[in-house]
């Protein structure tokens, strides 16, 4: 399992979540937010697949906007959903900013 595989499964799971909360809520920002980060990730995880430069920098920065957006609010409202966004944008931050440290040897 290369690390293009966390890129697609986290794409999915943030542009799906975004989708689902459009659905049941009727809410444009969280469509708009899911949609984008989750394409943001399944570019890099694209990217990364094919070999092709910016895949690693491509899903680190979806990373650090769902972190940026999800973990303030974790803090802040204590609900589940942002914490398990947080959670997914830690491992994100954890995996691809490793591949981003090693790759700048």
């Amino acid at each position: 399992m290369g690390i293009d595989t966390p890129a697609f499964i986290l794409g999915a799971l943030t542009a799906g979540g975004g989708t689902l909360g459009y659905i049941r809520t009727g809410s444009i920002p969280s469509v708009v937010a899911g949609v984008t980060v989750g394409t943001l990730y399944l570019l890099g995880g694209y990217r990364i697949q094919n070999r092709l430069t910016y895949g690693v920098e491509l899903a680190l920065l979806a990373s650090i906007v769902l972190a940026g957006s999800s973990i303030p609010r974790a803090i802040r409202t204590q609900k589940p959903l942002p914490t398990g966004l947080s959670a997914l944008a830690v491992f994100g931050l954890y995996v691809f900013g490793n591949a981003f440290r090693l790759s700048s040897k």
